[in-house]
C-alpha cells in the first residue's frame, strides 16, 4: 500500500464487533478527563490547553510498560529510541529533541523535577500513571522543556494498601521481578516501599569476543511516605536509589553488518534522589514548597572505533550533585483564578574524561596527515589525552500565570523570566615523547607537554510567555494557544580531545584544525509554538478523542553533530532556523464493555529553514532523529469466566509503527517507515494475573540508530522477535 498509515486508519474505523456488556474492562489509554494531580496543574486535563496523553497502570501493565521508551507511538509524536545505553535517553516530540547533554523534554516523578537526562532511563515500578504533555511547558516549569514534560505518578500508599508482586521471564533468558509494601500507620500516616531488580541477556552478540553486547542488570528501591497532620497540610517524602550496569553497545559496522570491537564497552550509572513536598490548603488559596536532592554517579567505557582495531578508548566519570527549589501559590474568587512562584536551582558536575590513544589510531588519524614517508611514534605505542571539567550552573526563575472564565470561553495567559549562569572549568593534559621517523630511520625525539587550563562562563536569560483561549462544551472543549519555549546553552566537553589532538598536531609543525573559541560552547534554543487542538466526547462518552494541529518556528535549534574528516568527538552545534508542522490524533472507542480500541497517530514535518554546516547549505532538508510519523492501535477484548480459579481472559494485539527517520543533516541515510506487531493474553483473578505476550511478532527488521565516527558508519538494528510470561500478585485493598 503506498499510504501505510491511511490503510490502517482506514482498516480501524471500518471494524463493527457486537458483544453483550458483562463486566467492566480495566482501563486503557486515558483520554477522557482526569484530574491531574501535579501541583502546578488543577484543572481536569478536558478543560486544560495542553495536548497530553495519559497511560494508567492497568495500561501499563497490559503492553508490558517498563520504562519511558516504551511510551513511543503510545503518545502521538513521542519517540525515545531504545539505543546505546542508558545514558542515552534521548526524546523527540514533535521534531525536537536532544541527543547529548541537556534534555528537551522535562521529567518530574512525583513532583519532582529530574535535570540530567542520565537519569531519565529506569523501569517504572508500581507506578500508578504517567502523563506525556506535548508542545512547550516553559512558563510553568522552564528549563529543559521546549519540547513537552513527563509526569510521572507513582502508587499512594493512602489509597493503597497491601503488597504487590511480580516477576517476568523471556524468551532470551531474561528476567524482572518486583515487590512493593503499601501501609497505614495511622489514619494520617502511610508509607510503601518497593524493590525491583531485572537482568536483560541481551539479543546481539558481539563477534570478537562472543558475549552479548547488549546485557545489563537494574535494580532500584524507592521509599514514599506520607503525613498529614491536619486537614489542611499535606507533608511527602520520596526517597529513591538506582544503580545500574550494562556491558556494552550493539552497534553494528555498516560494512560488515557485524558487531566486533575489541576493546572493553559499558556504562554504570548509580542515582540518589529524595524529594520532600510540602503543601498547605486554605479556602482562599494553596502553598505548596518541592524540595528536590539528586545525586548522580556513572561511568561509561567506550571502544570509540567500534572496530577490531585499537584506534582509542573513553572512560568518562561523572559526579553531579544538585538541589531544586519550587514554591507555587495558587488561588481562585469566581470566575478569576491565578498562580505564582519562584523556582531556583544549583546543580555541580564534576567530569574526567581521559582518551587513550592506540597504535592503530596513531596510525590513521595522525600519521596518516604527515608527509609521505613521515611518521611519529610513541612510547608504547599509545599516549594519554587527559581532560578534567567542572562544571557548576545555577539559575532563578519567577513566574505567573491568570485565567478568567466567561461563560463557555477561558482565556489563560503567562509569563516566566527564566535566568541561569553557567560556567565551565576545564584542564586538559598531555604528556608524551614524540619520534619523528622517515621510513625506519628516527630522526630526532621531542617532548610534547600541554596543560591546558581555563574557566569559561555564559549567562542566559528569557522571558516566556504563554497565551491560551478555551472554548468549552458539555462533553467537548477547543482551544488555541501560542507559547515560547526555551532550552539553555552550554559547553561541548566531548571535543576537548580532538582539541588536544589539534594543537598537539601544531606543537609538531602542522596547522591546527579547530577554531576553538566556536566549537567549545553553544548558543539557547528559543521556539514558538502555535496550537489548535480539542477533546470531545460523543455516543454518550464511547468515542473520545483529542486532536491538535502545530507550527513551531525554532531558532538557533540545537543539533548534534560529528565534524568532519576522522574526528573523534561529537559536538552540540546551533541549526539557524528550523519548522516543524504537524498534527496528532487519539481516539478510544469503546462500542461495549468488553471491548475498547484505541487509536494514536503523530505526524511531524520538521526542517531546517536555514543551516549552513560550514560545507554546505542544508535549508529544506529534515531534521535528523525525529521521525516523520508515530503510529499506534491496539485492541482490548475481555472475557468474563465463571471459574473459581480464573475470573477472566483478555486479549490485546497491538500495532506500533514509526517513521521514516532521518539519520544525518545531509538526510543521506534514512530508515523507512516500519511496523511492529504485538499481542498478549492476561489471565485473571481476584488477586492475581498471569500475562503471556510477544513483541515485534513478525521479526520487523529495522534500525534504531545510525551515525557516522572517523569516516566509518554504524547502525544499531531494532530488537527482534520476542515473548514472555509476566505473574501479578496483589494482596489487599485497592491493588488491582
Amino acid at each position: 500500500m503506498k499510504y501505510p498509515i491511511l490503510g490502517l486508519i482506514t482498516a480501524l474505523s471500518s471494524l463493527s464487533v457486537s458483544a453483550t456488556a458483562v463486566s467492566e474492562i480495566p482501563d486503557t489509554t486515558n483520554l477522557s478527563e482526569v484530574r491531574v494531580t501535579a501541583i502546578k496543574q488543577s484543572r481536569s486535563l478536558l478543560r486544560q490547553p495542553v495536548t497530553v496523553t495519559t497511560v494508567r497502570q492497568p495500561e501499563i501493565e497490559r503492553l508490558n510498560v517498563a520504562g519511558m521508551k516504551g511510551l513511543s507511538e503510545i503518545a502521538p509524536n513521542f519517540y525515545m529510541p531504545d539505543y546505546g545505553s542508558r545514558m542515552t535517553a534521548s526524546i523527540y516530540v514533535r521534531g525536537i529533541g536532544a541527543r547529548i547533554d541537556q534534555p528537551a523534554v522535562g521529567l518530574n516523578v512525583d513532583n519532582i523535577p529530574y535535570l540530567n537526562k542520565n537519569s531519565f532511563d529506569f523501569d517504572m515500578a508500581d507506578v500508578a500513571r504517567v502523563e506525556v504533555l506535548r508542545g512547550p511547558q516553559s512558563t510553568l516549569y522552564g528549563r529543559n522543556t521546549i519540547a513537552g514534560l513527563i509526569n510521572v505518578y507513582t502508587i499512594n500508599p493512602m489509597t493503597n494498601q497491601g503488597v504487590r508482586i511480580s516477576g517476568t521471564a523471556t524468551t532470551n533468558g531474561s528476567y524482572k521481578s518486583s515487590i512493593g509494601i503499601y501501609h497505614k500507620l495511622h489514619p494520617r500516616l502511610g508509607m510503601s516501599i518497593t524493590a525491583y531488580n531485572a537482568g536483560d541477556a541481551g539479543y546481539f552478540r558481539n563477534k570478537y569476543n562472543g558475549k552479548k553486547a547488549d546485557r545489563a542488570y537494574d535494580e532500584s528501591y524507592r521509599w514514599r511516605t506520607i503525613w498529614r497532620p491536619s486537614s489542611v497540610v499535606n507533608i511527602e517524602n520520596n526517597f529513591s536509589f538506582t544503580h545500574s550496569r550494562q556491558h556494552g553497545y550493539p552497534y553494528k559496522f555498516e560494512d560488515t553488518g557485524e558487531i566486533n570491537y575489541n576493546d572493553e564497552c559499558g556504562y554504570r550509572r548509580d542515582g540518589f534522589t529524595d524529594g520532600i513536598t510540602v503543601s498547605w490548603a486554605t479556602p482562599w488559596f494553596t502553598l505548596a514548597s518541592i524540595t528536590g536532592l539528586h545525586y548522580l554517579s556513572d561511568r561509561m567505557t567506550l571502544d570509540q572505533d567500534f572496530l577490531p582495531l585499537s584506534y582509542f578508548t573513553l572512560t568518562q566519570r561523572q559526579h553531579e550533585r544538585s538541589v531544586t527549589q519550587d514554591i507555587v501559590l495558587r488561588g481562585s474568587k469566581g470566575s478569576y483564578s491565578w498562580l505564582a512562584g519562584v523556582f531556583g536551582f544549583y546543580k555541580h558536575n564534576r567530569m574526567h574524561a581521559p582518551v587513550h590513544f592506540k597504535k592503530d589510531g596513531i596510525d590513521n588519524l595522525i600519521n596518516s596527515q604527515l608527509p609521505s614517508g613521515m611518521s611519529l611514534s610513541f612510547p608504547d605505542d599509545s599516549f594519554l589525552l587527559d581532560s578534567h571539567f567542572r562544571q557548576p550552573v545555577r539559575g532563578f526563575a519567577a513566574y505567573h500565570r491568570s485565567s478568567l472564565d466567561l461563560g463557555k470561553w477561558t482565556f489563560s495567559a503567562g509569563i516566566r523570566f527564566d535566568y541561569e549562569h553557567a560556567n565551565l572549568s576545564y584542564a586538559s593534559d598531555v604528556s608524551t615523547i614524540a619520534t619523528m621517523n622517515r621510513g625506519s630511520i628516527a630522526l630526532g625525539h621531542k617532548a610534547i607537554e600541554i596543560h591546558d587550563k581555563g574557566r569559561l562562563g555564559q549567562t542566559f536569560s528569557e522571558l516566556l510567555p504563554n497565551i491560551s483561549v478555551t472554548y468549552n462544551m458539555r462533553n467537548s472543549a477547543v482551544f488555541l494557544s501560542a507559547a515560547k519555549g526555551y532550552k539553555a546553552g552550554g559547553y561541548n566537553t566531548q571535543m576537548f580531545s580532538d582539541i588536544l589532538q589539534s594543537k598537539m598536531m601544531a606543537s609538531m609543525g602542522q596547522t591546527p584544525e579547530y577554531d576553538i573559541d566556536a566549537i567549545v560552547s553553544y548558543r539557547p534554543e528559543v521556539s514558538w509554538n502555535y496550537e489548535l487542538g480539542g477533546h470531545f466526547s460523543c455516543d454518550e462518552g464511547r468515542v473520545y478523542s483529542t486532536f491538535s494541529a502545530f507550527w513551531i518556528d525554532v531558532r538557533d535549534q540545537q543539533v548534534t553533530i560529528f565534524p568532519e574528516g576522522t574526528t573523534t568527538g561529537r559536538m552540540m552545534a546551533n541549526a539557524g532556523r528550523t519548522r516543524s508542522l504537524g498534527a496528532e490524533l487519539t481516539i478510544r472507542y469503546t462500542p461495549a464493555e468488553r471491548w475498547k480500541f484505541d487509536l494514536s497517530y503523530g505526524y511531524t514535518h520538521a526542517t531546517f529553514r536555514n543551516f549552513h554546516d560550514g560545507l554546505s547549505d542544508l535549508s529544506g532538508n529534515r531534521v535528523p532523529y525525529a521521525p516523520s510519523n508515530t503510529l499506534f492501535l491496539s485492541a482490548a477484548y475481555h472475557l468474563p469466566i465463571r471459574s473459581e480459579w480464573i475470573h477472566a481472559i483478555s486479549f490485546c494485539p497491538t500495532l506500533r509503527g514509526t517513521g521514516s527517520i532521518y539519520w544525518d543533516e545531509e538526510n543521506e541515510y534514512r530508515q523507512p517507515f516500519y511496523a511492529e506487531m504485538g499481542a498478549s493474553v492476561r489471565f485473571e483473578h481476584k488477586n492475581w494475573s498471569i500475562d503471556l505476550w510477544g513483541k515485534n511478532l513478525t521479526d520487523t527488521r529495522f534500525d534504531i540508530f545510525h551515525y557516522e565516527s572517523i569516516g566509518n558508519n554504524f547502525f544499531q538494528q531494532g530488537k527482534p522477535v520476542r515473548g514472555g510470561i509476566t505473574l501479578r500478585i496483589n494482596v489487599g485493598e485497592n491493588m488491582h
